[in-house]
């Protein structure tokens, strides 16, 4: 595992404020960036992301629903719209995609842990909160 992957699990899991992930996120050049919204996009997909959790994403990203990742999450197949999101190029877009696909991920991963991972599960970034 990598400093990107730990970042991004303990935003999603509220273990790091969000203050700190686009610290994180501002300070990679435009090809890592390129390359954490993309881990976003798979590991929202990966943790079934669907449709309804467009509106509670928006709210908990902190976007209005005018933003461009916020109209593109709303509109669509979630799986294509997140990928267009984590394609965003310009830099305002590109933080407001990170800050929108943390929250997809924190709902859509929350909604696994409770469902598939309660009684314990093999993945590490589950752990995360023991190791502290």
């Amino acid at each position: 595992m990598i400093e990107r992957d730990i970042m991004v699990n303990e935003l999603a899991q509220g273990l790091r404020p969000m203050s700190q992930g686009i610290e994180w996120f501002d300070a990679l050049g435009p090809e890592e960036q390129s390359e954490a919204l993309l881990f976003l996009h798979h590991h929202c997909v990966q943790a079934r992301a669907v449709t309804e959790d467009g509106p509670e994403s928006i709210r908990r990203a902190g976007l209005r629903p005018t933003h461009t990742p916020a109209v593109l999450i709303t509109r669509g197949r979630m799986e294509h719209q997140l990928g267009k999101i984590a394609a965003l190029t310009p830099l305002d877009e590109r933080r407001k995609a990170f800050r929108l696909l943390v929250a997809v991920l924190a709902i859509a991963d929350g909604r696994r842990r409770e469902r598939f991972c309660a009684d314990g599960c093999g993945h590490w970034w589950h752990r995360l909160s023991a190791a502290d």
